[in-house]
């Protein structure tokens, strides 16, 4: 949860809402986002601001459900996993720029 909050600027820049991945943050057995969130981060425009508030919204939840959150972005986008769970985020943001 630290890597998240550490990282949020990078990631609000680097993440790549598509609908897939939102959407199956959204699904029952992953359930890291609701499925009211999901409606609404899809109708946002500009990917800054949906990454933006699904930060907002994964920060509020457990560690369990960025853990969650953690398997399903290595699914989709696992080039960034690193940052999560590595250092901090710091150390592999810098050396992958």
């Amino acid at each position: 949860m630290r890597a998240l909050t550490v990282n949020t600027v990078q990631l609000v820049d680097i993440l790549d809402p598509n609908t897939a991945f939102i959407t199956e943050l959204a699904r029952p057995s992953v359930d890291c986002i609701t499925w009211t969130q999901r409606d609404h981060l899809v109708n946002i425009l500009q990917p800054r601001d949906c990454n933006n508030k699904l930060l907002d919204f994964l920060s509020r939840r457990s560690v369990a459900h960025f853990q969650k959150f953690t398997k399903i972005l290595a699914k989709y986008q696992a080039h960034l996993v690193p940052l999560l769970v590595t250092d901090g985020g710091e150390t592999f943001l810098m050396c992958n720029r």
